[in-house]
């Protein structure tokens, strides 16, 4: 959502940023606002007007009431005034509800038109666009054809989607045994990893209300994603990125506080409508997951310098547990409306012989804080918007695909599972989150060995 004043003083700046998201059909928005704005201020300075002449025409009706006790004639001149006031409160009471009426319009049709992209980004209608930029880790091409992400965990019993289809249909799973507690291992993991580097962590609510979903996403992402609770004003959340930064609605923060720098898990409901949708047979674009997320509030200025922290952050965690990844930069085209920039980090997947989506590290300006009311108080007093981020940590169950495809070798997968009696965060061979970073991983994936005593010996049966 921009701010009105911008798009007053830089229209043409407005549409050619509709133009290089490729979104010709909402140029026409620009001239609507416009109008609506004009006239929305022209009936705003009528109304002031009519509530000064109230004002002034209640003291002369009080005077002549007064003069009237001597002079019976003032009492006529009264009633005349009283006329035009009560005839200035009906045209004022029209007005108000015309000023409601409009600004409820032009708030609607402004949250249709996107946020301003930065100029770093690549210009294409899609993400068939995006660019990619830097790869980390030399990619795999084993000797043997690596199993399909739910045959491996079948073969150990740690899935059941049929199960999961009779309950509740497409898009669900259960985990089971190792492969569940692995789950939870590598959540913790990305948990700790995120503390270490300085980030709180918060379990957030997972339903929240409809203003704060305005708040947070465009009405498409809304669309497309979002459940909601039939009779209530609730949403399930997509991600917990909509809560926490829905945490600061309505408030004034002190500038001293920031940057916020928050960690957050929760499980997340999506609808999946659209060109991917579901997928029905295995766990990678499903209705129900668990996510470790990141996002930070900050000043306007430390932006981007947090954006590249954020993504990097990405990079780290997968190569610490030895995955191939790779940054992609998102086109104009793939920006979701309330994102100046936005890249994807992509993990190897030696089954397919490419890359797929794991991360998506996003800089939202000042959209969400415009939206949501979000603002700082700065040193000098003044209130400003500060600017919100969001990153994936990690968000099983696509981290256990790269994680079982990378760690597969021939005859013998050794898969590192959690120790008993230990925090799920000190998985047997899963390195330490504090290691630091370009710390390598406790053991190479394509290595591991069954855990010893106190370690729990996972997947140890033949892929080939």
């Amino acid at each position: 959502m921009l701010d009105i004043r911008f798009i007053r003083e830089n229209p043409d700046a407005v549409r050619e940023n509709m133009k290089k998201k490729f979104q010709e059909e909402k140029i026409p928005l620009v001239d609507r606002v416009l109008a609506l704005d004009e006239e929305n201020r022209r009936s705003i300075t009528e109304a002031s007007e009519l509530r000064s002449q109230r004002n002034a025409l209640s003291k002369q009706v009080g005077m002549l009431m007064g003069q009237a006790k001597k002079d019976p004639a003032k009492l006529e001149e009264a009633e005349r005034v009283k006329e035009q006031v009560k005839a200035n409160a009906q045209r004022l009471a029209g007005l108000e509800q015309k000023e409601a009426e409009l600004e409820a319009e032009l708030h609607r049709l402004m949250l249709l038109i996107p946020n301003i992209i930065d100029p770093s980004v690549p210009i294409g209608p899609d993400d068939s666009a995006n660019v990619e930029v830097e790869r980390f880790g030399e990619p795999s091409a084993p000797g043997f054809e690596v199993p399909y992400h739910t045959e491996i965990m079948e073969r150990f019993d740690g899935i059941d989607m049929d199960a999961a289809g009779r309950v509740s249909g497409n898009g669900f799973y259960y985990l089971m045994g190792d492969i569940a507690r692995l789950h939870e291992a590598v959540l913790a993991y990305a948990r700790d990893f995120m503390i270490d580097r300085g980030f709180t962590f918060c379990i957030p609510p997972f339903m929240i209300h409809r203003n704060v979903v305005e708040g947070v996403m465009s009405q498409t992402e809304m669309d497309a994603m979002m459940y909601k609770v039939e009779g209530e004003d609730l949403y399930l959340i997509g991600t917990s990125e909509h809560s926490m930064i829905g945490k600061f609605i309505d408030q004034i923060l002190p500038e001293a506080s920031l940057p916020q720098t928050l960690t957050s898990y929760s499980p997340c409901f999506r609808k999946e409508k659209g060109a991917h949708g579901i997928e029905e047979r295995g766990v990678y674009r499903i209705h129900q997951f668990e996510k470790q997320e990141m996002i930070v509030v900050c000043r306007p200025e430390e932006s981007m310098e947090w954006y590249e922290k954020m993504w990097r952050y990405s990079v780290e965690l997968f190569r610490s547990l030895d995955i191939p990844v790779r940054q992609l930069e998102c086109c104009s085209g793939d920006l979701a409306d309330l994102k100046v920039k936005s890249c994807d980090i992509e993990a190897w997947s030696p089954r397919q012989g490419r890359y797929f989506e794991v991360c998506s590290c996003s800089n939202l300006g000042d959209a969400q804080a415009r939206r949501l009311k979000i603002r700082v108080k700065g040193e000098n007093g003044k209130n400003y918007l500060p600017h919100t981020l969001n990153n994936t940590v990690v968000a099983p169950p696509r981290m256990l695909i790269a994680f079982l495809e990378n760690a597969s070798r021939a005859g013998i997968s050794s898969v590192p599972s959690p120790s008993r009696g230990r925090p799920c965060s000190s998985a047997s061979l899963i390195p330490s989150p504090s290691a630091g970073p370009g710390s390598p991983p406790a053991a190479s994936p394509r290595r591991w060995e069954p855990a010893g005593e106190g370690g729990l010996p996972l997947f140890s049966g033949p892929l080939g």
